[in-house]
């Protein structure tokens, strides 16, 4: 390896299952470590292993519950490095708070720079994140940020269905999205729509225009998450009233929270399918197991953390992908 220590890759409990299917790929064991919480409700992270100049990772996605992991984080951060680890990188397959990125009104935060201060106050050196909710958290951070796309992943599986989908049309829940949707698009030879949607509060959204054509065709929403599900089961159903053949709905995050599986239950939704940035609540998913597809994103990311260990390219890796959501 080249000018860093030997590899170690670490996990937090919500990234315990990735961690181990990064490691998988990069063929080594996950770094022996262990979370305990105290009756108060206080964490306490401890290693069992020596990583004294090591180059580290630490894999825990920010997801519910999102204050629990976020503080598991930080507290895991600070643990590595007064066990002096160097360097020291977060893996944030899901980072909590992103929707919370600018003041879109007065008297608010701006709580993704706040986690971002956090992370950093913390001790960590560099941060490795995956499909960011707005691409310019980036620049929230003070350290180096390698942002990926989930995109290879799933234009690796859209790809070995290609046949069974028929005449495809790329449609983008929200403007915000355009960008993915037409990358998309031409990698799968597909058309483009687009919907306009209105949020009427945090978990209430609606529908309203789609620009272009869904007459007939099999429609492929993407967004980088799945929350309350309420964009992509109002999309679903404005563009089965078009004249959609089928839908199916793709996002790199299944956040999946209050009314979601419900809703995507109920939608006209043939298949649903993330990756597992998010551990998932077996018992909660179970009433849409059948509509489910859970696709691994362990080793885009193994990939991405071998390439940073042997100081190569990063952005090599997406030259021929759909790109992240601006």
């Amino acid at each position: 390896m080249i000018g860093r220590g030997e590899l170690k890759v670490f996990a937090g409990r919500s990234g315990m299952s990735l961690a181990k299917r990064i490691t998988a790929h990069l063929g080594m064991d996950t770094g022996l470590a262990r979370t305990q919480v105290f009756p108060d409700g206080e964490v306490f992270v401890k290693l069992d292993e020596d990583v004294r100049g090591r180059d580290c990772f630490v894999v825990v996605s920010t997801c519910e519950p999102v204050n629990d992991n976020l503080m598991e984080l930080l507290v895991f951060i600070d643990c590595l490095k007064r066990a002096s680890a160097d360097p020291v990188t977060v893996v944030m397959p899901y980072f909590g708070y992103a929707r919370q990125d600018r003041k879109d009104e007065g008297r608010v935060p701006i709580t993704a720079k706040l986690v971002a201060n956090l992370v950093t106050a913390a001790g960590a050196d560099r941060v490795l994140a995956l499909d960011l909710h707005a691409a310019q958290i980036q620049g929230f951070f003070d350290i180096p940020v390698d942002h990926l796309s989930a995109t290879p992943v799933f234009v690796r599986y859209f790809k070995s269905i290609r046949e069974e989908l028929g005449d495809l049309c790329l449609v983008s829940p929200d403007v915000g999205n355009v960008k993915v949707a037409e990358g998309m698009a031409n990698l799968l030879g597909g058309d483009l729509a687009i919907i306009y949607k209105r949020r009427l509060s945090g978990s209430q959204v609606t529908a309203g225009n789609l620009i272009g054509s869904v007459k007939d065709k099999t429609v492929l929403m993407f967004d980088d998450m799945i929350s309350t599900a309420g964009t992509v089961c109002e999309a679903a159903k404005l563009v089965m009233e078009r004249g959609a053949k089928q839908v199916i709905a793709a996002a790199t995050h299944a956040v999946l929270v209050g009314p979601a599986v419900e809703r995507l239950q109920e939608a006209p939704i043939s298949k649903i399918v993330v990756t597992n940035t998010i551990p998932p609540n077996l018992e909660r998913i179970e009433p849409i197991r059948g509509k489910l597809v859970e696709l691994c994103i362990g080793p885009l990311l193994g990939e991405a953390i071998r390439r940073i260990h042997e100081n190569q390219s990063v952005s090599a890796l997406f030259r021929d992908t759909a790109g992240t959501k601006r």
